[in-house]
């Protein structure tokens, strides 16, 4: 599945990115990105052993929600200056692409289920 792939890839770059923030003394903002930007790929493979449509959904909302968290640590991280232009833009997109992939699963799966 591409979201899955395309989340493991993204897990390994958070996983990196932390390591980044660890040797700048970015521990405790290094651990809510690493927690946040593994997580959507973790619900993403739980969904995919969901015990129904609705559970598949809720998992599929709960990596939504875990995206959006990382994208708003990796906005903070830059806003504040710990994290140069170059690193930012270097992750952010890829952080964008998969809210865009969640977003249309999500709506495509509400429609399937008339929600």
């Amino acid at each position: 599945m591409l979201i899955q792939d395309k989340s493991k890839k993204f897990a390994i770059r958070i996983i990196h990115f932390y390591n980044y923030l660890k040797e700048r003394n970015q521990h405790t903002l290094g651990k809510q990105i690493l927690r946040s930007g593994t997580s959507i790929g973790a619900n993403l493979s739980e969904a995919a052993n969901a015990q129904s449509n609705r559970d598949f959904l809720l998992k599929l909302n709960i990596a939504l929600k875990e995206c959006s968290e990382t994208k708003y640590w990796l906005e903070i991280l830059h806003g504040s200056g710990i994290i140069e232009q170059t690193v930012f833009d270097s992750i952010y997109p890829d952080c964008i692409e998969l809210e865009k992939l969640l977003t249309r699963s999500v709506k495509t799966v509400k429609s399937k289920l008339q929600l």
